[in-house]
């Protein structure tokens, strides 16, 4: 079966205060073309399709159309990040078209959306997905404590397969998990295990291949600037072993920015019961489709497609992703940056610095002039590589002498006679409105 596996969508987000809108729709008009060109049977969004809980409606509205196109080609499956609402992002979920799967609820992660290729044009047994949404361990720590591996379907017409059920713990005896990402994110997939070897015992048929869905920051990721700080108590991240083990053929990853594999140890279970070639469960970030940051501007962007042969045998491509706009860096002094070094930077977004050793005249009027689409523009005068010495300001340091080296040390030069008459001007005024108080 071929598998789009996609995520960090973050709808309605800006770039240092650009609308971006228009540029994720342009990459999700790319990905329904990729959909229908490549026969894609299903597309799974691995969190964060929203950039805050409560979205604008232009953002609504282009997941809306989205998703609709999608299902005309391939079943689609959504789970939620840590920037979006769970419960908004699922309102309606029992409503949804058949082959529309929203999965936000916690109680479903042992439950899978059983899909079928040969309804999509694939081969093979089912495709079992499980949807693991963001955990908040503060949120679930009791609601994964009790061992339960229930949970319903969101529609009878969605073909989500009923996990085995298993009796909670009296109330008494049940212990909340510890307070991090690791424990929320084994209770859950101890969940996914027993449904998989449930499936397993019973043996009907063909092979069912196993695909997790997880938005999380697993160990060996690397991260960028623009993800949310999901610590809790220090402790953000899950290690890549608890995806080992439990017979899963490949894991969808998401949270993220940068498309990056992650190495997980050997499945043994795989290798003793001939569960597949290799023994091994590849996972992988698909990363965003754009730069949400600075941080971001030399990763390739990309969505994965993925192959999943009769065996559980995966296989993934990098689809390179549209790029609206380079970002891009440059520094240099101001005659430097409006002279033939700056040509090749005029239609990026751009982080500029500005190097000369005083701020020049009018510096941000001048540098938006040559560059258009410049998002940050700082003056960053060359230092000295002596070590910096840090004054102390005790009250008997004259206020006005106090000033003029704060904007030595910020400008690299003090204030020109223009300057230093100003801020005598300003510490006057603000001295006598004190006496007048």
């Amino acid at each position: 079966m071929r598998i789009l596996h996609t995520s960090d969508w973050h709808l309605g987000r800006t770039l240092h205060g650009v609308d971006l809108l228009g540029h994720q729709a342009a990459y999700l008009d790319h990905l329904v073309e990729l959909v229908r060109s490549e026969g894609v049977g299903a597309v799974l969004v691995a969190g964060d399709v929203y950039d805050r809980a409560i979205p604008p409606v232009d953002a609504v509205n282009l997941l809306s159309d989205t998703v609709a196109r999608l299902a005309e080609h391939a079943d689609v499956v959504l789970t939620p990040g840590n920037h979006d609402s769970a419960i908004r992002l699922g309102f309606g979920a029992s409503l949804m078209r058949p082959g529309v799967h929203f999965r936000t609820r916690v109680p479903d992660v042992g439950a899978p959306v059983l899909l079928d290729p040969a309804s999509r044009g694939g081969s093979g047994g089912q495709v079992a997905v499980y949807a693991v949404p963001y955990l908040d361990p503060d949120g679930v720590r009791w609601e994964l404590a009790d061992g339960c591996g229930c949970g319903e379907p969101d529609a009878p017409e969605a073909q989500d397969a009923p996990a085995p059920t298993a009796p909670s713990a009296p109330a008494a005896e049940r212990r909340p998990l510890p307070r991090s990402h690791e424990a929320v994110t084994a209770a859950a997939m101890r969940r996914i295990a027993a449904d998989v070897a449930a499936r397993r015992a019973a043996g009907q048929g063909e092979r069912v291949r196993n695909v997790v869905m997880a938005h999380a920051f697993v160990v060996g990721g690397q991260a960028s600037e623009s993800e949310r700080d999901i610590r809790v108590g220090g402790v953000d991240s899950v290690p890549a072993g608890v995806f080992g083990g439990v017979g899963v053929d490949y894991v969808a990853l998401g949270h993220l920015h940068g498309p990056q594999k992650v190495s997980v140890p050997s499945d043994v279970s795989r290798e003793t019961t001939g569960q597949g070639g290799a023994g091994a469960t590849m996972a992988r970030y698909s990363g965003s489709p754009l730069a949400y940051s600075f941080s971001e501007m030399h990763q390739k962007k990309s969505t994965v497609l993925l192959d999943l042969d009769a065996t559980g045998e995966a296989r993934t491509e990098l689809v390179p992703a549209p790029v609206p706009r380079r970002l891009s860096e440059v520094s240099g002094t101001l005659d430097e940056l409006l002279g033939a070094p700056g040509d090749a930077y005029t239609d990026d977004w751009l982080r500029v610095f500005v190097t000369d050793e005083s701020r020049p005249a009018e510096m941000y009027a001048r540098v938006r002039g040559r560059f258009p689409h410049a998002l940050q523009v700082q003056h960053r005068p060359p230092r000295t590589a002596e070590r910096e010495v840090v004054s102390v300001v005790g009250s008997g340091r004259d206020p006005l002498e106090v000033t003029h080296e704060f904007v030595q040390h910020v400008t690299g030069s003090g204030p020109g006679p223009t300057e230093a008459a100003a801020l005598r001007t300003a510490l006057e005024r603000a001295l006598a409105s004190e006496r007048s108080a």
